[in-house]
């Protein structure tokens, strides 16, 4: 075999160790490469700037796709000269090379000359950069094979973090979003302005997606992407119908795939909730002996239509961990594209990290984080329920059962990942007498406690006890128009 002098990067293949086997020969194997491809990419850039840098761009092309140090560096100044503006040819190029002290880095000027007559065809450009591409994927299999190899070896009991980790980046290198996942400053006030403009236009699309409630969409301007929405109460007080209300609103009139994840109630109840919510059926009238009308049934069939033709994906596992829902999660989005979560509820998920284990609070501010950065990374928003805990009820006067942020249960960093975080109550259950209780009847209201992006404040609402669904707004009372 034929020594390099200039081996390119290479890694270490050692052959699998069996119980009681020792290491055998070494090999050392050149990373998958393709250099012909590289030159006739970045010679096509030199000698036709206008198209086949921008075509490289579009084609979301990186520095980290080509495997010589100096076609990366190269490839990386003609982008940055391209989006200054700057002309791109040979004799200013050399000297702009000498200004930053990167001409030796490329080669000299015999390599810039040898790539600029290098003279591809141009009809090969997209072929060859899928080459390049393609190479980058192999490496970047290897690389993280690698380093999962290593983890399996120094950390085996973290054996389902461990799993999570290879999961997230096998999927980063389908989708390709390693490469795109940190945008440039410039791309960002780009988008800032495009939805500044939007907003002026009054396009509602500039927002967020709608969830149904007019206030609590006014006041949030919808539910963002990378956004996580924490939804507390105490028990009874309809957060469940509350989220599943926002699903529907979400998977059947904004028809958007979503899915909901619900450690407490089956699959076959929320279905059931969300067909007699949206037909405004009473199922507990039937118990009554109450006879559905036509018009009962003609509703109650087309919700059910419409519930079965929505694109909604229900997770019921009991317990489920922070990792397996990611990796549910992830999966979901790339062969379905979802494009809201909804999960019921926080306390009743699992970190089976070896960091949590003994401590509830640990283990509840790992699966906070994790749902934090789960909607960050598909770029979709996430509602999670939450419980409170008795602050509520210690409270006297005006105050009974008025929930506030330091009630949430178990650990503050709940209230720390959130960006909006809505406290939700029903007067009409803390009431002390039959009297009052028939006064308040129906009367909700959401406390807007944090929104990270834009105002807090209270939100009235109607909990409509029969049908499971709340609706925008005060109760109208006898007399009121």
């Amino acid at each position: 075999m034929a020594a390099e002098t200039k081996a390119p990067p290479s890694f270490k293949k050692t052959a699998d160790l069996q119980q009681g086997a020792t290491a055998v020969d070494d090999v050392t194997r050149a990373l998958p490469h393709a250099l012909g491809p590289e030159k006739s990419l970045l010679s096509s850039m030199l000698q036709d700037p206008q198209e086949y840098i921008g075509m490289a761009i579009e084609e979301k092309l990186t520095q980290e796709h080509f495997y010589l140090p100096s076609h990366s560096t190269l490839f990386g100044f003609l982008i940055e000269l391209f989006e200054g503006g700057q002309e791109v040819e040979l004799v200013s190029l050399v000297q702009r090379l000498i200004d930053r002290g990167l001409l030796d880095r490329i080669g000299g000027p015999s390599a810039l000359t040898d790539l600029y007559t290098y003279a591809p065809s141009p009809g090969h450009f997209r072929h060859h950069l899928q080459h390049v591409k393609d190479k980058f994927v192999l490496r970047s299999i290897i690389q993280n094979s690698n380093e999962a190899i290593a983890q399996a070896y120094d950390a085996p009991d973290e054996v389902a973090t461990l799993l999570d980790s290879v999961e997230a980046k096998v999927l980063a290198i389908r989708e390709g979003s390693e490469t795109n996942r940190a945008p440039t400053v410039k791309q960002s006030v780009n988008e800032v302005i495009e939805q500044f403009q939007a907003l002026l236009a009054g396009e509602k699309g500039a927002q967020g997606i709608t969830t149904g409630f007019e206030e609590l969409d006014r006041m949030s301007s919808g539910l963002k992407a990378g956004e996580m929405f924490v939804v507390a109460a105490r028990p009874s007080m309809g957060k469940t119908s509350f989220m599943m209300n926002i699903v529907e609103h979400i998977c059947m009139n904004e028809n958007k795939p979503s899915m909901v994840f619900s450690c407490e109630m089956s699959a076959f109840q929320i279905v059931q909730r969300l067909v007699f919510s949206r037909s405004k059926f009473a199922m507990s009238q039937l118990s009554r002996g109450y006879t559905p009308t036509k018009g009962d049934l003609q509703r109650i069939q087309r919700a059910a239509l419409e519930t079965s033709s929505a694109k909604l994906f229900i997770d019921d596992t009991a317990g489920i961990s922070i990792n397996e829902l990611r990796a549910k999660a992830r999966r979901k989005k790339r062969d379905e594209d979802i494009q809201f979560i909804a999960i019921d509820y926080l306390q009743l998920m699992k970190s089976r990290t070896k960091q949590a284990e003994g401590s509830r609070e640990r283990e509840i501010a790992e699966i906070s984080a994790g749902i934090k950065g789960l909607a960050k990374e598909l770029a979709i928003p996430i509602l999670i329920l939450a419980q409170l805990n008795r602050g509520p009820e210690s409270r006297t006067g005006k105050n009974v059962g008025v929930p506030r942020m330091s009630d949430l249960r178990e650990s503050g960093s709940i209230e720390q990942d959130a960006d909006m975080v809505g406290l939700l109550y029903r007067t009409a259950y803390y009431a002390e007498d039959a009297e009052e209780k028939e006064a308040e009847a129906g009367k909700a209201e959401l406390v807007l406690a944090k929104n990270r992006n834009g105002e807090t404040g209270h939100i009235p609402l109607t909990f409509i006890a029969d049908l499971m669904r709340f609706e925008t707004g005060a109760p109208a009372r006898e007399g009121e128009g």
